[in-house]
């Protein structure tokens, strides 16, 4: 059998994607893969794709404005449909299995004119625009959060709740060992903070300016993955601050973070979403404020149990996330009533389940 999988460039698409391409290869070892990428903004070159095949397709994100960059990205949208069609010719799949993102859009719509089996996940509470227009194209959609079943009203039939799949190497830690990966003491309240695969501008400043205000630096350490854009900027301002910290562009060996932290500042991605789910940490969450509301949404579904704090990106200007985080180092019960409130939240086996309806559809 060959199952072809195909995401967009973020870690939110991708890190989904090798969560499943992984559960395949290790239940079906002969099973061929291919997993197709769009050529630019993809994080593939950093992390373990499984042995897995990759193929790049020449598409990039169309916006509905006039001008010669989107001009480029209409033209690259027609080379990566005829692209497609190639690697479909070539590869042969049995099955299509699609993570979002505008990538996905020909790959799915030219398998279902060449009648293949197709497959889309969406990651997101909200429905992302290009799995909404291929919901009429696919045999099957897979969500990960039961209420975005309310979004595919006219498609029920095809809806099956999986929730996120998540990467094999990402499995809880015990903590002693997670700080020794990073060089920490284990009598420290440990922050993680995250904007998404590619960073977040302001959350790096909002934070940096942040943790220089915190009451007693000596309680904390840090682990930050600052994103490309912003590496250096942060490796010399954190020089002038008194306090511990692990700082990186990317970091792969997310069980290792995850596991170490009493908390972590983050953006509110699906896959981000679901990491922190599973490793049941309290969080501040602060969602991209331009991401059609998807961020919100995912973020308010920890907010309702307890288990995170939501501040608004353009708080991060005032002191409120200080005053949060001083409030959260002092206050272990909350720590400890925010990590069990993550009792109330239904995990499924997404790898598992994911590999299962696809297997099926052949």
């Amino acid at each position: 059998m060959r199952v072809l999988v195909v995401a967009g460039p973020s870690g939110g698409h991708i890190f989904p994607a090798l969560g499943f391409l992984g559960a395949l290869k290790d239940k079906y070892k002969s099973i061929e893969t291919l997993l197709v990428l769009p050529k630019k903004r993809s994080i593939a070159s950093r992390i373990q794709t499984y042995n897995c095949k990759v193929d790049y397709i020449s598409i990039s994100a169309i916006k509905l404005s006039l001008g010669f960059e989107n001009l480029v990205a209409v033209l690259n949208f027609f080379k990566g449909s005829l692209e497609s069609i190639f690697i479909l010719l070539v590869f042969k799949p049995d099955i299509v299995i699609g993570f979002g993102s505008l990538t996905c859009i020909p790959m799915i719509i030219f398998s279902w004119l060449f009648r293949i089996k197709t497959l889309i996940h969406e990651q997101n509470l909200i429905p992302g625009r290009a799995n909404r227009f291929l919901r009429r194209f696919t045999d099957r959609i897979a969500v990960s959060f039961m209420q975005t079943k309310d979004y595919f009203k006219d498609c029920q039939e095809k809806i099956t709740f999986t929730g996120s799949p998540i990467r094999k190497e990402l499995i809880p830690l015990e903590r002693n060992k997670a700080l020794r990966f990073f060089g920490f003491d284990d009598d420290k309240f440990t922050i993680l903070v995250m904007g998404g695969s590619l960073g977040s501008r302001s959350i790096n400043t909002g934070f940096l300016k942040t943790i220089s205000a915190v009451s007693d630096k000596r309680k904390l350490q840090i682990i930050h993955l600052a994103g490309f854009g912003d590496y250096d900027l942060l490796k010399d301002e954190y020089k002038n601050l008194n306090i511990s910290i692990r700082l990186f562009e990317f970091l792969e060996a997310m069980q290792y973070a995850y596991s170490a932290s009493d908390l972590v500042v983050s953006r509110a991605g699906a896959t981000t979403i679901t990491e922190i789910i599973f490793f049941k940490l309290p969080a501040i969450i602060i969602p991209y404020p331009y991401a059609y509301q998807h961020q919100a949404s995912n973020a308010e579904i920890l907010e309702r149990i307890g288990s995170a704090i939501i501040i608004q990106d353009h708080q991060l200007n005032t002191d409120i996330l200080r005053e949060t985080i001083d409030s959260l180092i002092n206050n272990s019960d909350r720590i400890k009533m925010m990590r069990s409130s993550y009792d109330k939240v239904s995990r499924p086996d997404a790898n598992d389940l994911l590999v299962e309806i696809a297997l099926s559809l052949n």
